[in-house]
């Protein structure tokens, strides 16, 4: 007989999250990928940016949920805190160039700056949090480092440059409101599970993970929904013109 102990038991509700959240990456990649085929060149690019980074992340969490389950079978449940930062640390940058790339696929004036306070907001952010969970330094530091980039990226899509050029076009406009919102809001579910899961070791491993795996599932395969939304508009709307 084999033994079932070394695979996900029923009540191991954070190892079926990161079965779910895994898989579900899977399919938003073969969506994305494929659909990307279908809009407008402009289009292209964001469309496969976002199955991208829907493909990073499941390949990231078939390593995570495996280190989940071998950790829970080993009877010291820990979090794949390696894994997800490196997971991250892909993703994250891709998720911001994507303000970048949807504002170039309508024509807005948006200058290269741009990118860059983007990409080195988001750096700091990673590199600040991994330090401090990593114990490569204060967690304390580790957190304030990390916000300070957060705060750039925040700044730069709320009132900087990329905000600006979004406002002035209309066929973006709602879709960049939706995009910086879920970085608003649902990224600010990490820096919380980094204060209470981490510095103040209020929550546990397993609620700290299920909680981590639903947001990951929201901000990236969502993400690229609202970008698939606005491409598929966008490409209709040039077509009747034709």
């Amino acid at each position: 007989m084999s033994d079932t102990s070394l695979f996900l038991q029923a009540g191991d509700f954070v190892g079926v999250s990161f079965w779910i959240v895994s898989v579900a990456m899977v399919a938003a990649t073969v969506f994305f990928f494929y659909e990307g085929m279908a809009v407008n060149k402009e289009w292209r690019l964001s469309m496969t940016v976002a199955g991208l980074v829907t493909l990073v992340a499941a390949v990231h969490y078939y390593y995570m949920r495996d280190y989940w389950v071998a950790s829970v079978i080993a009877g010291a449940p820990d979090s794949p805190i390696v894994y997800r930062y490196i997971d991250w640390l892909i993703t994250v940058p891709l998720l911001m160039i994507e303000f970048f790339i949807i504002l170039k696929a309508v024509g807005a004036s948006v200058s290269t700056n741009s990118f860059w306070r983007l990409l080195v907001g988001t750096l700091v952010m990673l590199i600040g949090g991994f330090a401090g969970e990593a114990h490569l330094m204060s967690a304390s530091m580790g957190f304030v480092i990390g916000m300070i980039g957060w705060a750039i990226i925040i700044w730069e899509i709320f009132g900087g440059e990329a905000s600006k050029a979004a406002e002035a076009n209309a066929s973006v406009k709602s879709a960049f409101n939706a995009l910086r919102i879920i970085v608003l809001v649902g990224w600010a579910i990490y820096p919380l599970g980094y204060v209470f899961g981490y510095m103040m070791g209020s929550v546990d491993a397993g609620t700290l993970n299920i909680v981590y795996n639903l947001a990951d599932f929201v901000n990236k395969i969502l993400f690229g929904l609202i970008i698939w939304n606005v491409a598929v508009k966008s490409s209709e709307a040039v077509s009747k013109k034709k």
